[in-house]
């Protein structure tokens, strides 16, 4: 077995047949990771003392016939934004308090109770906010397939450390399309759950927390331990009976929308158009029939809900000094600069754009069973641009495919299904409606068998 090439499930695998042990794996991946990490600057927080520690408790669990959890001496990353205990959490801003975390967040103590192993977290822009590898606190962050070019955001850290093989596992969080943007331009599962599926904390309208993995087993895997109830997140869903493991489906009458038009913002890459296409034939080659839908997005959706974030990111800026503010990644303060100047009644409107986003998504389930469509308008952007069209002025024009499902609440998955003519990944979404969580990675797992595996992941540059 090539140990940095398997999965979370191969190596579960490995370890329950004795082939390898956490620890083989531990002291293949540390090497690997050194490798890596000074081209693409994924990590934050690790440690390797506690990575080796626990991958030798683990292998003595085996060894014993004794593992205590369904993760058991796997190496996890979390996003930075997720609290661990004894962590700072910088927000990837270098303005930011550096108190160590008090506790585990919800994501991070499921993952500890199935005795995964987290062993670093990773990357994200300042603030989380704004599609990009670029922050002020971490540096900036490349994707592996192509290190001038951007990751993506705000998960922009665990898409390139999911990309190289720095794990098999990954948690992300996703607001607007911070898991499923990343997980496009690295080639990766990204999945966006139901909101409350996975409880999170702090919790926020639209925000999940989902994993990003090479294969979709290792999403499925994940969502055993993830979708676990907590209490502190009041919007969690109840605890469900879902058996993750059951990919299956019968895709015999399945009414497939297929949505090639974002409704605003960047023109779709024909790349892309044709990766969408190529998807939604293979589908109908199963049995599901296509059914062309209508953008669910409008511009004023978009321009309302751009001018409530910037005046819920002035909310937060106006509390540092100019000095502070002048620390700032300059593309968020020239952006947020507006939000000073937004009348109360502007921002209560675009909030309310939230709410006209969650009935149009909802409306497009009436004549379908789930959609097509590509998870961003573009394949590729340069590695120092603070987002996509790097204009201050209209930082979302790349959401249109992935910001009405959060604000919805319906589960929605990014897979990859090609490449360019550059050699950089397409990525596909399939969404389906609220609570049809295990639909939407049924039929990602479909369309995976279909496409085959993914056998040549970016290497680390030789020095």
């Amino acid at each position: 077995m090539d140990l940095i090439e398997a999965t979370a499930t191969e190596l579960l695998a490995g370890f329950r047949d004795g082939r390898c042990t956490p620890t083989d794996y531990a002291e293949a991946l540390i090497p690997h990771i050194h490798a890596w990490e000074p081209h693409i600057n994924a990590l934050y927080a690790l440690d390797e003392a506690t990575l080796r520690e626990g991958a030798a408790q683990a292998t003595q669990r085996w060894r014993a016939g004794t593992p205590q959890g369904a993760l058991d001496g796997i190496p996890v990353t979390v996003k930075e934004l997720i609290a661990t205990e004894g962590t700072p959490i910088p927000q990837g801003t270098v303005v930011s308090d550096l108190t160590p975390a008090t506790a585990d967040a919800p994501p991070a103590a499921r993952l500890k109770e199935d005795r995964a192993l987290i062993f670093a977290k990773t990357t994200c822009p300042d603030f989380g906010m704004m599609s990009s590898g670029v922050s002020t606190f971490h540096g900036l962050t490349r994707n592996p397939w192509k290190l001038d070019t951007n990751p993506g955001g705000s998960s922009s850290g665990a898409g390139a450390a999911a990309a190289a093989g720095l794990g098999p596992l990954h948690v992300g969080t996703d607001i607007g399309g911070s898991v499923r943007l990343p997980a496009a331009w690295c080639g990766l599962v990204g999945f966006k759950p139901t909101l409350g599926r996975i409880p999170i904390d702090p919790y926020y309208t639209g925000r999940c927390a989902g994993p990003m993995t090479r294969t979709v087993e290792d999403a499925v895997l994940m969502m055993t331990t993830l979708s676990r109830t907590d209490r502190r997140d009041p919007t969690r869903l109840p605890p469900s009976r879902i058996d993750w493991q059951d990919l299956s489906i019968d895709l015999q009458g399945l009414k497939l929308g297929v949505m090639l038009d974002a409704g605003c913002g960047l023109p779709v890459d024909p790349q892309l158009i044709a990766a969408v296409e190529d998807a939604a034939a293979l589908f109908e080659r199963a049995g599901a029939t296509l059914i062309p839908i209508a953008p669910v997005m409008t511009r004023e959706m978009l321009d309302g809900l751009d001018n409530f974030w910037r005046a819920r990111q002035w909310k937060i800026l106006a509390t540092l000094s100019e000095s502070e503010r002048a620390r700032i990644f300059p593309m968020i303060t020239q952006w947020a600069a507006r939000g000073a100047e937004l009348r109360a009644v502007d921002a209560v409107h675009g909030f309310e754009q939230t709410f006209a986003m969650r009935r149009t998504t909802e409306a497009a389930f009436d004549s379908v069973d789930a959609i097509l469509s590509p998870t961003t308008p573009i394949h590729t952007f340069p590695a120092e641009y603070g987002h996509p069209s790097n204009d201050p002025a209209q930082p979302f024009e790349h959401l249109g495919f992935t910001l009405p499902w959060n604000m919805g609440e319906q589960p929605a998955v990014s897979i990859n299904a090609g490449f360019s003519h550059e050699g950089l990944p397409l990525g596909v979404q399939l969404i389906g409606p609220r609570f049809e969580d295990q639909r939407v990675l049924q039929l990602a797992h479909a369309f995976e068998t279909w496409r085959g595996p993914i056998r040549q992941w970016p290497q680390p540059p030789q020095r």
